[in-house]
């Protein structure tokens, strides 16, 4: 399934997507297959598989401990595309999200046939906008890759009415001036984000940072048409470290109140 129909599918039914975010590698890379796997049979729409990079400048704390412990277990970019295959092979679209120096170092072309081979529908490219992102959005296209750039409260109309011009899949609002991490309450700041960028493209818009439970889940679906997680399933993973199999039981609940979320929005 692509992340177009992930979207049209969500619609229908009258909700927002829910994407769901896990760094490959962590707890290790079986481990992640696992955990996406879950995620996916509890009811997340859409996965972002994240390539683990020592230098995370939109990471908060709690992705960045789980990407230092998946680059300590020796995790690289070919393993990315492992873990990748896996999880697009139970039909959920599986988009990777990662920082640009590790796709330039890797080779723009190669990484783009490469994520291609593996089923992957496409990039979330947090650290590169659209005029300086030509490269790979030229390598995206000949591979028919989804091209996911972020816009943010920050970004004047000019700057993203570019940026989802360019966009392919869907757009990624950043719903916080700030690092990624669960909050105890979703930004004032997502509603107008969201609205800016509806009328610069038909193209759905996800919020994602911040969001942790389904009363969150709930409240960003009525404004959004998808709803981005990442944080939380990272800390569930890491409050389970010395039970992987309690941590599994308890991500699949997770999933489950967001999902529950998005439907009441």
């Amino acid at each position: 399934m692509s992340v177009a129909r992930a979207f049209e599918t969500a619609r229908a039914e009258g909700r927002a997507a829910l994407i769901g975010y896990l760094p490959a590698g962590f707890p290790d890379i079986d481990g992640s297959i696992s955990a996406m796997r879950t995620m996916v049979e509890s009811g997340c729409d859409v996965i972002e598989v994240g390539l683990p990079y020592t230098d995370p400048v939109m990471d908060g704390p709690t992705i960045q401990t789980a990407a230092q412990q998946a680059l300590e277990g020796g995790v690289r970019t070919r393993d990315v595309f492992r873990v990748v295959e896996a999880v697009a092979g139970t039909g959920a679209p599986t988009v990777v999200m990662t920082y640009w120096n590790p796709v330039e170092r890797y080779g723009v072309e190669r990484f783009a046939a490469d994520l291609a081979s593996a089923g992957g529908a496409g990039l979330i490219t947090p650290d590169i906008t659209p005029d300086f992102g030509q490269e790979w959005v030229a390598a995206a296209d000949a591979h028919d890759l989804d091209k996911i750039f972020l816009v943010a409260p920050s970004s004047t109309d000019e700057r993203i009415a570019m940026t989802t011009a360019e966009c392919r899949g869907f757009v990624y609002a950043t719903a916080v001036m700030g690092v990624t991490g669960a909050r105890k309450a979703t930004s004032d700041l997502a509603g107008p984000l969201v609205a800016r960028a509806r009328r610069t493209t038909d193209l759905p818009v996800a919020v994602g940072l911040g969001v942790s439970n389904g009363d969150q889940a709930a409240e960003i679906a009525t404004i959004a048409d998808g709803v981005i997680v990442g944080s939380a399933f990272v800390r569930t993973l890491l409050d389970h470290a010395s039970d992987p199999a309690a941590g599994l039981a308890a991500l699949s609940e997770l999933p489950r109140d967001l999902a529950g979320g998005v439907r009441r929005g």
